[in-house]
């Protein structure tokens, strides 16, 4: 099809044919159409065939590398069969990895024949850069934003767990290669991998030469770091080569992006930068990878030309070579491929230090390779890697009867929260980049005690990203601010939550006062049940109080039966199909709407708002009769109303007779009557608590077959995520309410339950569960086929609950302003626990008596001087108190 400059009836069609004018098209845009173009044919250049078979001719490589011999000594064999060993001592040590005994690293042992049953990752990050990796090696970047703008690829490849990075080792005599991970060149040794905070290390020994990859990002700077070292160990003098390889795609996917890429090689300097122009968030950022090498070096951008034609990373055309091509430029499946030349007389050590990052210009990008090249340097890096870490996470140490949760709580799970979940935004299985406005909000809620201006930053952002009318953008991608606008409906409300729970806490009133600007765009049309768009910011700002009021009003509409309407989906995203049509009711909201009103009437008290603080008393008054009187089943709580007024979570229901959530909060929120709230809490534990499994069910029956259609949850198989499966964020919150009502050694029990490091003490146990000991899964299967099997990790809200569970929860910790109190949880058969609490620069020792029963302490002694409180007042003074509590 055809259509002449003049014809207009069918411009603006895919498919068609377009004579145009060059004449007529300006230089600028001939040069646009022929960047963007997939190919370009001239009518001067002879036939279609002849044209592409002329961008076909064969690339100019480099000779094949000469092999001056064929294997190496007796002795090199004999140290490539040394087994490496896991640490004496380590803790929960189930076959394959343990924690070390002060809970700072968990360490694993793989080999060609033992593997981890899936990737097992680290999510290393700063606020604007960030690394994930597996115990393998297997590996992607991101710069600003783990999705908009992605260095390397992220595969999401549990299975052969494939990656866009490599370091590969090479003998220049034998011509044998290796990696100093586990992937992609296979070897034949054992590896050793160590997650740290922060860091990750790599140690093996291959071919008589021991090496050492510590892998890790920069504090402040947008770098990661492969510091590698290498020990001859062969006992003679060796040649070797090292290769860092890295795919660009500076964007979202290699596809839309790598025609865009331009590479260019810095001239006198091991490295490569790398552009794209098109990218709609980062046009003006330089990506670049480079090497501490001043000679004995080479490099290429075209990764055609190391992979090669059909080639794959784990036997790349590129080290059958004498070096790498050289090549740099436009119009290249582009790389970043850096090998560097090195001799090691027997027993001689040598490092090589490898960066990749991004600057937000050239100049930036030349800057940060200089700055950065010394080894001296990569060591003073990852010293303030650890200062910073031990800072955040020794600002509360537990020592308690339990190993478990002493490392999950006083380290993990607030690393994962920090680390994966508000600086880096991604993980293995999930590469999101965007801020979630209720997502981030509940995460920083567990960082109050430990970096309450992560927390404060957080809750301001949030705020700048609520529209006008109140409701909020349910994800936005930063640095530009677009996101979506959605009929969900509880999101905004976790503003004035959150808010209240940080003013309470830490007893920083000034952020009510901050001004907060508003977002302004065309508000969901009939019928629209979201959209994607970039909002306007207006000029127009009020303090953070006034929209968390804002939110508040936002949610006060009710239905028919006095409850908040659902939308397209309340905190359960799936249920987006109960309320599309604007009168379909959340019971579970109503409870959180409740918590928000009495919470806020506090904070509207101390605003010397009496209105606002009447408001909130009488609607949380009615609400909580409508919760009673029309939320009740006869032994559970509903989970809400369709848009035709039938009941979901109902017993007259085939599918999801019960939920979680509803029970949880009638507790956790106050609104549940006494009697109907201690039945609603037998009930789930009677329904939806299988100890067999080791798993808190979110609903059940899961849903299948029968009529109803609440959304897409639907779409999951019965017993996967949040339909039917444990969906672990409910299943905190359902231990939570446990913990409220004095369960202490239920609450262990389901505490056990719910514990990665529980799911994975044996080798037969890690086996079924499957994923990370070391940090919260988002979900734990139920399906008959995967039972006990555990989801997504890393990416999950979860980490943040748990961590709060055992912090406030089991042990109790409760902060309100300077005044420090404990109400435990703590199963019956402990004697006592110990807390280091510090505050500011002064430091409380806390001992913690405790005694059988419904305990809570009632004598506070510090340094010896009993307390005329109930609590600890905590002051700032730079010393060490000795605190004892019973």
């Amino acid at each position: 099809m055809i259509a002449l400059a003049n014809s207009v009836s069918i411009n603006q069609q895919y498919g068609g044919i377009y004579l145009r004018s060059a004449d007529q098209i300006p230089m600028e845009d001939r040069i646009l159409m022929q960047t963007v173009a997939r190919i370009i044919i001239d009518d001067q250049l002879g036939t279609l065939e002849e044209q592409i078979s002329a961008s076909q001719k064969a690339k100019l490589l480099p000779p094949d590398l000469e092999k001056t011999s064929l294997v190496g000594t007796r002795q090199e064999k004999s140290i490539i069969s040394t087994r490496k060993l896991l640490p004496e001592g380590l803790v929960y040590n189930n076959g394959i990895g343990g924690f070390t005994k002060d809970g700072k690293e968990y360490i694993i042992r793989t080999s060609g024949q033992v593997r981890t049953p899936m990737p097992w990752s680290n999510v290393i990050a700063n606020a604007e850069f960030g690394t994930v990796i597996s115990e393998s090696g297997g590996s992607y970047t991101w710069a600003g934003n783990a999705h908009e703008y992605r260095l390397t690829p992220w595969l999401n490849d549990p299975v052969q767990d494939s990656c866009g990075e490599a370091i590969y080792i090479r003998d220049e005599q034998t011509g044998q290669y290796w990696s100093p991970t586990p992937l992609p060149a296979v070897s034949k040794g054992d590896f050793i991998t160590r997650h740290g905070f922060g860091y990750t290390v790599f140690e093996h020994t291959e071919n008589g030469i021991s090496s050492e990859l510590w892998v890790f990002v920069d504090k402040l700077l947008p770098i990661r770091y492969q510091w590698l070292k290498l020990h001859n160990l062969s006992g003679r003098e060796r040649k070797l080569s090292v290769t860092s390889y890295a795919e660009w795609v500076l964007g979202d996917t290699k596809g839309k992006t790598a025609q865009y890429i331009v590479t260019e090689k810095v001239p006198d300097t091991a490295a490569l930068l790398a552009y794209n122009r098109y990218s709609s968030s980062y046009p003006g950022s330089v990506c670049f990878s480079a090497v501490n090498a001043t000679k004995g070096y080479s490099l290429t951008a075209d990764r055609e030309a190391f992979i090669g034609r059909s080639g794959t990373m784990r036997s790349p055309a590129g080290l059958r070579r004498s070096r790498l091509s050289g090549k740099a430029g436009a119009a290249l499946d582009p790389c970043a491929a850096l090998q560097v030349q090195i001799n090691l007389y027997a027993d001689q050590e040598t490092e090589l230090n490898f960066r990749l990052g991004a600057g937000k210009d050239k100049a930036h990008a030349l800057e940060l390779i200089a700055q950065s090249e010394e080894n001296e340097y990569a060591s003073q890096a990852l010293s303030l890697i650890h200062t910073q870490w031990n800072e955040i996470l020794e600002q509360t140490t537990i020592q308690s009867p339990d190993p478990a949760l002493n490392f999950l709580s006083s380290g993990w799970l607030t690393y994962q929260t920090l680390s994966c979940r508000i600086w880096g935004r991604s993980g293995y299985y999930q590469s999101g980049g965007a801020f979630g406005f209720r997502d981030q909000l509940q995460d920083v809620m567990a960082l109050f005690n430990t970096r309450p201006d992560i927390a404060k930053q957080q809750i301001i952002l949030s705020a700048s990203r609520q529209f006008i009318q109140g409701d909020v953008q349910h994800w936005w991608h930063p640095p530009t601010g677009r996101g979506v606008r959605t009929r969900c409906s509880d999101d905004y409300l976790w503003l004035p939550f959150v808010l209240a729970q940080y003013v309470f806490t830490t007893g920083d009133e000034t952020i009510l006062e901050c001004p907060v600007s508003f977002l302004d765009g065309r508000l969901l049309n009939e019928g629209e049940d979201s959209y994607y768009d970039l909002p306007m910011i207006t000029e127009e700002k009020e303090s953070l109080y006034q929209h968390a009021l804002k939110a508040i009003q936002h949610g006060l509409r009710t239905g028919v039966h006095g409850l908040p309407l659902m939308g397209t989906g309340d905190w359960n995203d799936g249920m987006d199909k109960v309320g599309e049509k604007g009168k379909g009711e959340s019971i579970w909201l109503g409870f959180f709407l409740f918590s928000v009103l009495t919470q806020f009437k506090e904070i509207a008290l101390r605003m010397m708002d009496h209105e606002t603080a009447e408001m909130c008393i009488q609607k949380a008054a009615a609400l909580k009769t409508s919760l009673n009187q029309n939320g009740w089943d006869g032994q559970w709580y509903r989970r809400a109303y369709f848009d035709d007024g039938t009941p979901l979570g109902s017993s007259q229901n085939q599918e999801c007779q019960i939920d979680s959530i509803a029970q949880s909060w009638s507790i956790l929120s106050g609104a549940g009557m006494a009697d109907k709230k201690r039945q609603a809490l037998t009930s789930l534990d009677t329904h939806l608590v299988r100890p067999k499994e080791g798993v808190i069910l979110l609903l059940d029956p899961a849903f299948d077959s029968s009529p109803l259609n609440p959304g897409y949850i639907k779409g999951y198989a019965p017993g996967v995520r949040e339909n039917g499966g444990q969906y672990t964020h409910a299943a905190v919150w359902a231990m939570m309410a446990f913990a409220e009502m004095g369960e202490r050694n239920k609450v262990w029990e389901l505490f056990k339950m719910v514990s990665p490091v529980s799911h994975t003490m044996t080798r037969q146990a890690l086996e079924i569960y499957k994923v990370e000991p070391y940090v919260m899964a988002a979900d734990v299967y139920n399906a008959p086929q995967h039972r006990g099997r555990g989801g997504w990790t890393w990416y999950t809200g979860s980490a943040g609950w748990m961590q709060q569970f055992m912090f406030r929860f089991i042990l109790g910790i409760r902060r309100t302003g300077d005044q420090l109190c404990f109400k435990p949880c703590t199963p019956e058969v402990w004697k006592n626990f110990k807390v280091d609490y510090k505050f500011g620069k002064a430091i409380y020792h806390i001992e913690v008596l405790l005694k059988p029963g419904n305990f809570i302490p009632k004598t506070y002694q510090v340094d010896g001087v009993l307390q005329q409180n109930d609590s600890i007042a905590l002051i700032d003074d730079g010393k060490h108190h000795q605190v004892q509590v019973s």
